[in-house]
């Protein structure tokens, strides 16, 4: 019992998901207009050593002179040392971000959330689909993915945003689509100019790239994170197309504020975006009332 009791004390405990712990600005860089990714470290050595998180979960960021934001990973777990989030400048919280430089200090909560199911998704096909800002927590899954691709089958990436100026990661993305294991397809609503027909596949909505697609749907999981309104549509296309609804997956954040389902503000029927998601079913999306 005594040895049991030592062995326990010994053992390095878990970094505490309820409290703030201090973390600094190591970069920030511009992707689109208004929206940066900023990376972090905290303080504290053995946080930033422990601290670990799941693709599609989402933390409690404390801005200083600004307040607490909820705000989904960007960064692969695969790639331990640095936290990213990608924030798009949308109210008083975020302008404060905005104008934060590398040095300056902030506080980190979390992680939060369910996550992407990604241990489930091993040995499938897997289908991932981004419309404008939703590619920031499925890039944190398509790291995770193709740092153990030899778990994934095919994977496919599809991409949607209005014109190139607001497509988000362009070099990564650039990069992505010269590689040979995996699938790229970008999309843009309307062809404005050169610029726009050297970067997309085509132009028009993002849902016409779904049946491009050429895996098995009964063999495939879906990951689908952007506006929530393109839900709908999306999933009847997938459904369209052969993809059973209980293999897609959605991120859905919404006003989310403590990040432990006790403040109520992100509660949808009798769930809660910040304990029960942000990653929900298909199923959960259409029946759910005023989930989407």
């Amino acid at each position: 019992m005594k040895k049991s009791l030592e062995k326990l004390l010994t053992k390095p405990l878990p970094v505490n998901p309820f409290k703030p712990e201090k973390a600094l600005i190591t970069d920030v860089e511009d992707l689109a207009p208004d929206h940066k990714k900023f990376s972090f470290v905290f303080l504290d050595e053995k946080v930033n050593e422990e601290w670990n998180h799941i693709p599609g979960q989402f933390v409690m960021l404390t801005v200083p002179k600004g307040g607490e934001i909820p705000i989904s990973i960007c960064s692969s777990p695969t790639r331990r040392g640095t936290v990213e989030l990608t924030v798009r400048k949308v109210g008083r919280k975020t302008e404060v971000l905005h104008k934060m430089q590398p040095g300056d200090l902030v506080a980190i909560r979390g992680p939060y959330g369910n996550g992407f199911p990604v241990e489930i998704m091993e040995g499938h096909n897997v289908l991932i689909i981004a419309g404008g800002l939703g590619i920031a927590p499925l890039r944190s899954l398509i790291w995770y993915i193709l740092d153990k691709r030899h778990l994934y089958k095919d994977v496919y990436i599809l991409y949607g945003t209005r014109n190139y100026e607001s497509v988000l990661y362009k070099d990564e993305l650039r990069r992505l689509k010269e590689r040979k294991d995996i699938k790229c397809l970008y999309i843009l609503d309307k062809f404005e100019n050169e610029e726009d027909r050297k970067w997309a596949d085509r132009e028009g909505l993002l849902t016409a790239l779904i049946p491009e697609v050429s895996l098995d749907p009964k063999e495939t999981y879906v990951a689908v994170c952007g506006p929530p309104v393109a839900y709908k549509f999306i999933g009847k296309e997938l459904i369209k197309n052969g993809y059973p609804e209980s293999q897609v997956f959605v991120s859905l954040e919404r006003k989310m504020e403590c990040g432990i389902g006790k403040c109520g503000h992100c509660q949808i029927g009798y769930k809660f975006a910040c304990v029960d998601g942000p990653i929900f079913p298909l199923w959960d999306t259409k029946n759910l009332p005023e989930m989407i």
